[in-house]
């Protein structure tokens, strides 16, 4: 029988049959299929093997699968990477399995596969094919992932689904990371964008560091040489205002600045804590206030009027928080 691969995510439990299939070119969503399977036959004992050890060693996997003890419980058969070779094997245990459960493996079988025909077409085995995943399954993925964690918005989701594409196995690696980093604290997009090394505008990164920093020489020179993009005039104001409102936190610590950007969670990234002492230096929290409501205002401004020039708009933004940042 042909199953749906997202109600075998759901359940696991509906497939009855003793001999499975799963394959496709979606690794991360058999890879979370075997560990869900896994979790259930967990009381079971479980046997591993890749195709080519059994294909050498026919006579001792037909013994394993046959011998049965009245004290052990039923055996569960992973089988990776298999092919067409395979099936002069699957046509032999059809009806020799004795109760125990067997789980074929495989990427991406094409449809003039025989293996893959004859799961198709045989009553007595379960197929599960697994396609890659779309955006809405990726983002739920996440949702679910990073459920109880403050911060989670539509533009961190998008931020990472960026970075992954539509790759599952690459989400969960990336979840665990992020997990890590973070640690129950608030998710932030400045700190996650780095975390997942998406490569941001330079330039721009450039351009926003000397002005906050108050360097009015090289921010006059990048603002001449960037090229700000009209549809990502949303990423300059939300970067721009990430920024200060972690200055803000470090400013108001009764701290030392060194001790408090060391403390800080999330961490600053080490590649940018000399830049970051060096703005926290010539900030206040009465200078970082006034700048954050620039940028609000400037937000609010761009939104509200669509044939506004945007690019002169942020430019304006960025030259009066260099010239806030060296005010006395």
């Amino acid at each position: 029988m042909i199953y749906k691969s997202y109600l075998v995510e759901e359940n696991t439990e509906i497939l009855k049959n003793d001999l499975v299939l799963i394959y496709g070119e979606n690794l991360g969503l058999i890879n979370d299929l075997k560990i869900k399977i896994l979790e259930k036959k967990q009381q079971s004992k479980i046997l591993k093997f890749n195709q080519e050890e059994i294909l050498k060693k026919e006579n001792s996997f037909f013994e394993e699968i046959n011998n049965k003890s009245l004290f052990e419980d039923k055996k569960v058969f992973f089988i990776d990477n298999v092919n067409d070779k395979f099936l002069k094997i699957v046509e032999q245990i059809l009806f020799l399995t004795n109760g125990n459960s067997v789980f074929l493996y495989s990427d991406i079988l094409e449809k003039k596969s025989k293996l893959r025909s004859f799961f198709e077409k045989e009553n007595k085995t379960d197929i599960v094919p697994c396609y890659q995943d779309n955006e809405i399954t990726i983002k739920k993925i996440i949702s679910e992932e990073l459920k109880g964690y403050s911060g989670l918005t539509a533009p961190i989701i998008n931020l990472i689904v960026e970075s992954c594409g539509n790759n599952r196995a690459k989400i969960r690696n990336e979840m665990n990371k992020i997990k890590a980093f973070f640690n129950g604290t608030p998710l932030d997009y400045e700190n996650l964008n780095k975390l997942l090394n998406i490569k941001e505008n330079d330039d721009f990164k450039f351009v926003r560091d000397f002005a906050i920093s108050g360097n009015k020489k090289k921010t006059g020179e990048y603002l001449d040489t960037t090229i700000f993009e009209t549809e990502k005039f949303t990423y300059y104001l939300s970067n721009l205002n990430q920024r200060l409102i972690k200055l803000k936190e470090v400013v108001k610590s009764k701290k030392n600045l060194e001790q408090t950007i060391n403390e800080i969670r999330p961490p600053i990234f080490w590649k940018d804590k000399s830049t970051f002492l060096l703005q926290a230096r010539v900030w206040n929290t009465g200078k970082l206030d006034e700048a954050l409501k620039k940028v609000y205002n400037t937000e609010i401004r761009l939104k509200s009027n669509s044939d506004i020039n945007k690019s002169t708009i942020v430019k304006s933004l960025i030259i009066e928080i260099c010239n806030l940042a060296t005010a006395s």
